[in-house]
């Protein structure tokens, strides 16, 4: 991170210089570091500029020119997500940075940091890639611009564009670069977009321009269908989209990691610390320190979650012994206090779960693996999972393991042994799943199961509980203001909040972010895949009140709670009876 550290490894240039959002944390779960780690591994030698000061073009020429290239990302979260709250709010925390100060990250963070490094290296190769770059790399709806944006590789002066998980496709990369060839003639390698002036390929999947989808949204739907249509590496092609001054090639999906190339990656020697120049904590590492990333992908196919076109639907798993191997290095840690806060992935049984047909022909086009129903091929059995969880938790030093990114409730409720696994061994007093709404017309929208799946789920997980003399809760998480949810919709919603007996603090404003269907529906109103249109709650105050509704204990939301439910022709809620959500008159307010 910088020249004196460059001094003492007796190097005189970087080869590869990584630019990010994030602070330096040198940990599996901070994807800079990863790529870092991976980089160094294939025998290069990396750089790090971390949260560079955006306004002084001198903090990117902090490590000199490297020799190869630069590679930007915003850091672990989409800049404008991590800036801005559902409601466009300026945040004043960042997790990522330093003592968790805000305002240090830039909006549209790759494009900033882009422009400064060209700033002062004219020629040298730029590659973007993490989340903002990969799921903005064709034309978007922006939430915060509420405008069709081009992609991302269109407005930022870089060359080349890595998405997804972006181990196999970086090496590729900067390997070509290394053996001298120019950055511009580097085309077909999967899991990256270029830009060009003229298309010199044969077979491609040609999606309607930026012109027609910013002005058409039955456009810009079909295209959002057509190039998630070829997001798999086994029957993925080469997707095309011609911008005003370029055209946007995007290669297929790079093919799933094998289980031994996983493990490769996951046993490079992270120190698990932020860099030692910093002198406050950095917020985000506290709750992944001792976590560990099991497998990745998933098959859920939720419409508002990016990770389709980011990890894809394949899963891959690392083995038990790379993990285990993981957890005594954790054990010898002076911090380790004998917890494992996490093993898990996007949902953390899905640990070894697909089907066959997957590993060989890619995931079913026409279909999900979950909804409506889970499909008869999909492998239910989470055996080794358990294996897994029994042998971490016999590693001498181990006192707990907890999974902490929760769970897919219609999934576990297949396999009776993990269920009461997990309960016995696995919870530490409340298990987080995500049940997101009642209204099956919403839950049909959001690719979820219906709630009375989740009903049975909870009535199984209390008995389970009740035999094990536990007394264990489950929190669940609800989205507020989703396509196809009325304001009736949300009253229901309300009302089953209130019949489950507790308050609900997680709730979250459905946020339009790149690169999911939701988002396409939100900004369309119409379903590409059904074919249908969907009603959508876009004006400021019916998304406040949907989020309302679900707090309406709260005083402060009496005003809208009220106005609500008379908009919605519920005015039998407003009352003193058992079932009413508030009383006619306002109650009193600390804040007022």
């Amino acid at each position: 991170m910088s020249r004196d550290e460059m001094k003492n490894l007796g190097w005189e240039q970087c080869d590869v210089i990584i630019v990010s959002g994030d602070a330096y944390v040198d940990h599996p779960a901070f994807g800079s570091a990863l790529i870092g780690r991976v980089l160094e591994d294939a025998g290069f030698r990396v750089g790090m500029i971390a949260i560079p000061d955006y306004t002084d073009k001198k903090s990117f020429d902090v490590l000199g020119e490297p020799r190869l290239c630069f590679c930007v990302s915003s850091g672990n979260v989409d800049s404008m997500v991590n800036n801005y709250t559902a409601n466009k709010r300026i945040r004043t925390e960042d997790d990522y940075a330093p003592g968790g100060k805000g305002g240090l990250r830039p909006d549209r963070a790759v494009l900033v940091y882009c422009n400064r490094i060209r700033e002062t290296f004219k020629t040298k190769p730029i590659i973007i890639g993490g989340i903002e770059a990969s799921l903005r790399r064709f034309a978007h709806y922006d939430y915060w611009d509420d405008k069709v944006r081009q992609s991302i590789l269109a407005d930022a002066p870089a060359d080349l564009l890595v998405y997804g998980m972006a181990e196999k496709p970086i090496i590729e990369v900067i390997s070509e670069l290394n053996d001298g060839k120019d950055i511009g003639d580097i085309k077909g390698i999967r899991g990256t977009s270029t830009k060009t002036r003229g298309l010199d390929i044969e077979s491609f999947v040609e999606l309607p321009d930026y012109k027609n989808v910013s002005s058409d949204k039955r456009a810009y739907a079909l295209a959002f269908k057509a190039y998630s249509d070829e997001q798999d590496p086994f029957y993925g092609r080469v997707v095309v989209q011609r911008h005003p001054k370029t055209i946007i090639v995007q290669n297929p999906p790079p093919m799933p990691m094998t289980m031994a190339e996983l493990d490769h990656v996951y046993g490079l020697p992270y120190t698990r610390r932020p860099h030692p120049s910093y002198k406050e904590e950095i917020p985000a590492l506290r709750t992944v320190r001792f976590s560990i990333t099991s497998h990745r992908g998933c098959f859920g196919g939720c419409a508002f979650c990016a990770i389709t076109n980011h990890q894809g639907r394949i899963v891959q798993s690392r083995s038990k012994e790379s993990i285990l191997e993981e957890v005594r290095k954790l054990v010898k840690m002076p911090e380790f206090k004998g917890t494992i806060t996490d093993i898990g992935g996007p949902t953390a049984d899905m640990y070894m779960l697909g089907c066959e047909k997957q590993a060989k022909y890619g995931a079913c086009q026409d279909k999900l693996c979950l909804y409506p129903q889970a499909c008869p091929s999909l492998n239910k059995d989470h055996g080794r999972l358990i294996d897994l969880l029994k042998a971490v938790e016999a590693v001498p030093g181990v006192k707990n393991v907890f999974i902490g990114s929760g769970i897919r409730y219609d999934l576990a409720m297949q396999d009776e042994a993990y269920l009461y696994h997990i309960c016995e061994n696995n919870i530490s007093g409340q298990l987080k799943v995500a049940p997101e709404h009642v209204s099956k017309a919403v839950t049909d929208a959001m690719c979820k199961p219906s709630i009375e799946k989740y009903e049975r789920f909870v009535k199984r997980y209390k008995e389970i509980n009740q035999e094990l003399g536990k007394e264990q809760y489950i929190i669940p998480y609800f989205i507020s203001g989703h396509p196809g949810c009325t304001l009736k919709d949300a009253v229901q919603l309300a009302e089953y909040v209130r019949d489950m007996g507790y308050y609900v603090e997680q709730v979250q404003d459905f946020t339009p972010t790149p690169s999911t269907l939701s988002t396409c529906m939100y900004y369309t109103g119409y379903n590409p895949y059904t074919e249908k249109e969907v009603y959508v709650p876009k004006s400021v105050e019916e998304r406040k009140m949907q989020r309302a509704l679900l707090q309406y204990k709260d005083p402060d939301n009496y005003d809208l709670v009220k106005k609500a439910l008379l908009k919605a022709g519920r005015k039998d809620l407003i009352g003193y009876g058992p079932k009413c959500l508030i009383t006619p008159a306002r109650p009193y307010s600390r804040r007022r």
